[in-house]
């Protein structure tokens, strides 16, 4: 039984560290998932609480995980875990009973797991933690109490330290498709031979007043007594999609300008704001003047925003605005704004507002 607690501690410990991390290093990917459950459940008025939501649920995970790990207040840890697992379990459980979320998000972008595999690994954590539970009047305190929870209150808060830095000057680790070194134009083909999405399509007709269901082999093409009222397409096997799908770059007038983007041979900078009044008029304003240096200096820029088009007209500074899917934006970087440099169509560099080189440093590529 000794064994069996102390697998079950490493395991439980090691998971919920890791989960804890993987979520810490990209917290605003925890913020949009949590919009995601709010949009879901029909409760978006809560959108409000999905930061410090986020920001707290990484940091338990890690103590939980800690805790237990290095049986610093270990009981508190094993306690942690349960009551964590339960809340995880019965949620996951749900999940994966009404799909109205594709992807949890335990483990951030690091690893992608199906809801149903989700409530698998939480069945088996759920395991591990009972085991845990019934040996828990045989914990002893490693140090006194007061010495236990300075090191714990020390890695919370050098943990929140490091969620907020991660947010500020972007992931430490970059999990998101647009990663610096990646080709973009390589990342949207779809190789040969690959399987692809499969659907299941239904024609409605009518026919004196009743209306009937007809699959792509009986529907009544020849036969004109039958009305066409409706068709109906339903996914049913989903097939390869590439890790970048959905990058589109259109002008406010509607011209596609995304392989004009990716075939330049010189430098282009982006400027990412998924939404322009959500950025703060410094940042933009910095940004802005970036913008008009990279230009005077032969380097393309760009604006990059899912703003309406009214919004983007009162910034009337001469420079390209360009309209691209939100959440198309949130994937390429995590900051509001962001900057991405680009050159032949390949990443050489991204920051947030908070660290983006000095215009003298975008004007030596120039000389380059």
């Amino acid at each position: 039984m000794k064994i069996l607690r102390t697998v079950s501690r490493i395991i439980i410990g090691l998971v919920f560290i890791f989960s804890g991390i993987v979520k810490a290093i990209d917290p605003l990917g925890s913020v949009y998932k949590f919009h995601d459950y709010f949009q879901a459940f029909n409760i978006g008025f809560l959108n409000g609480l999905s930061f410090p939501l986020a920001i707290f649920l990484c940091t338990a995970e890690f103590i939980a995980g800690f805790s237990v790990l290095t049986g610093l207040r270990q009981k508190t840890g094993v306690w942690g875990v349960l009551i964590l697992l339960v809340i995880f379990t019965s949620l996951t459980l749900i999940l994966a009973l009404t799909n109205p979320v594709s992807d949890c998000g335990c483990f951030g972008d690091a690893i992608h797991l199906s809801n149903w595999q989700t409530f698998g690994k939480n069945i088996v954590l759920i395991t591990f933690a009972i085991v845990l539970y019934a040996g828990i009047k045989q914990i002893k305190d490693l140090f006194s109490k007061t010495m236990e929870w300075v090191i714990i209150v020390g890695a919370i808060v050098f943990f929140i330290l490091f969620s907020l830095a991660n947010l500020i000057y972007l992931p430490v680790i970059d999990f998101l498709p647009y990663k610096t070194g990646v080709k973009i134009a390589d990342e949207m083909v779809v190789p040969d031979g690959v399987p692809v999405d499969e659907y299941r399509t239904t024609f409605i007709y009518e026919k004196n007043g009743i209306k009937k269901d007809f699959n792509l082999n009986n529907y009544p093409v020849n036969d004109t007594s039958w009305k066409f009222v409706n068709q109906k397409s339903v996914l049913i096997k989903k097939g390869y999609k590439p890790p970048i799908h959905d990058f589109i770059i259109t002008t406010l007038n509607g011209e596609d300008l995304t392989q004009k983007v990716l075939s330049y041979p010189g430098y282009s900078v982006l400027l990412i704001s998924k939404k322009l009044a959500d950025a703060g008029n410094k940042h933009l304003s910095e940004g802005f003047k970036l913008g008009n240096y990279c230009m005077a200096h032969g380097i393309n820029f760009y604006i990059l925003t899912s703003s309406g088009t009214e919004e983007v007209k009162s910034y009337n500074n001469g420079l390209l605005f360009c309209s691209v899917d939100e959440t198309t934006l949130k994937t390429m970087i995590r900051a509001n704004p962001g900057f991405i440099l680009l050159k032949a169509g390949t990443i050489l560099g991204k920051w947030s507002w908070a660290n983006v080189p000095g215009k003298e440093w975008f004007g030596k590529l120039s000389d380059n």
